[in-house]
């Protein structure tokens, strides 16, 4: 009997919070850079970008769709790559993508699927902080991938109009800080809900790449995820619920490595990760039915700095975020 063979191609996927990215002049929080600053931005950015050499990128904190062409259109390796970003909005940043794959179709996502509803928890949310960037994408082994690119609501207080002129009363800032993770959880419950159309009884890959604004262990990052099915259930239930799982792409990594700290972020001393690649089981090699795994993910965070025991500071045209990219082995069945 003939024995069927594979080959494999390796591709890069990740995640980029670009801080406020707009042109020189364009207005973003009141403020705007001169052509000195932008210019020291967009260098900056894009040398980071080379650094990634990432096939896929996913972006947030695009004020400018004029800047976000101008930063990766004169990038050599994006020469011809595809650009694709949600609607701009008046002084409110949105997500973007690069992909030097093609593309099959983009969709915008900014209010909540109607068949979520949280009316009985009391909380009148129904849209999105930033809307959600949903693109199709053709992969070099023909996979049809779905890629979700994401940025929920931070954790900074939400204030009311009232309130902000006492911003720091503990009370005050209480408030603003449960309404801003009411806000992420729903953000949360209801991009899950939109997931699951995509994840249930498919073998299409899903990939989520954001800034999610909490770490894996966070109960909003494992709402989108879902939770693993405890080691008892029977075989047939613990397939459904792989089905509907997704898959940090460092926690792949992780099993088989003697390092697991990572971070992108740091606030006040505390190390942490915002910025997350999630995949679904067609990823992950324990699954007999993978297009595709997880080789290694790359933190670059040199940039970042802990102000709580260093002098310095971020440069306003760096970002205070570090990127992620996640090296993936594609199988090609011949």
């Amino acid at each position: 009997m003939k024995q069927e063979k594979s080959s494999s191609r390796n591709i890069r996927v990740g995640t980029f919070n670009l801080l406020n990215l707009a042109s020189a002049e364009k207005s973003f929080y009141g403020r705007s850079y001169t052509q000195d600053e932008y210019q020291a931005k967009k260098n900056w950015l894009q040398s980071q970008l080379e650094r990634m050499n990432a096939d896929i990128v996913g972006f947030q904190e695009i004020f400018d769709e004029k800047a976000i062409r101008d930063v990766v259109g004169s990038i050599p390796m994006y020469k011809d790559a595809a650009i694709v970003m949600t609607p701009e909005r008046p002084d409110k940043p949105v997500c973007g993508l690069v992909s030097r794959f093609p593309i099959l179709d983009v969709e915008y996502i900014d209010t909540f699927p109607e068949t979520l509803t949280i009316e009985d928890l009391v909380i009148p949310i129904n849209t999105f902080s930033r809307p959600l960037l949903r693109v199709r994408v053709l992969l070099p082994n023909k996979a049809k991938a779905t890629i979700w690119v994401t940025h929920l609501k931070s954790k900074r207080p939400m204030l009311a109009d009232k309130e902000q002129r006492t911003p720091h009363d503990p009370v005050i800032r209480a408030r603003g800080q449960a309404r801003s993770l009411m806000q992420r959880a729903a953000e949360a419950c209801a991009l899950r809900n939109l997931l699951l159309e995509d994840l249930v009884q498919t073998s299409n890959p899903i990939m989520v790449l954001g800034d999610l604004n909490d770490s894996d262990q966070a109960v909003t990052t494992q709402i989108i995820t879902g939770r693993p099915p405890h080691r008892n259930l029977s075989h047939g239930i613990k397939q459904q619920a792989w089905d509907r799982l997704l898959y940090n792409a460092k926690d792949i990594v992780a099993r088989r490595s003697l390092e697991t700290h990572f971070y992108t972020h740091i606030h006040n001393g505390h190390y942490g990760c915002l910025d997350h690649i999630l995949l679904s089981q067609e990823f992950v090699q324990e699954n007999r039915k993978h297009i595709g795994r997880v080789l290694n993910v790359a933190y670059y965070n040199d940039h970042v700095i802990d102000d709580t025991i260093s002098d310095e500071c971020i440069p306003p045209h760096q970002s205070d975020h570090g990127q992620v990219v996640a090296s993936i082995q594609l199988k090609f069945d011949n």
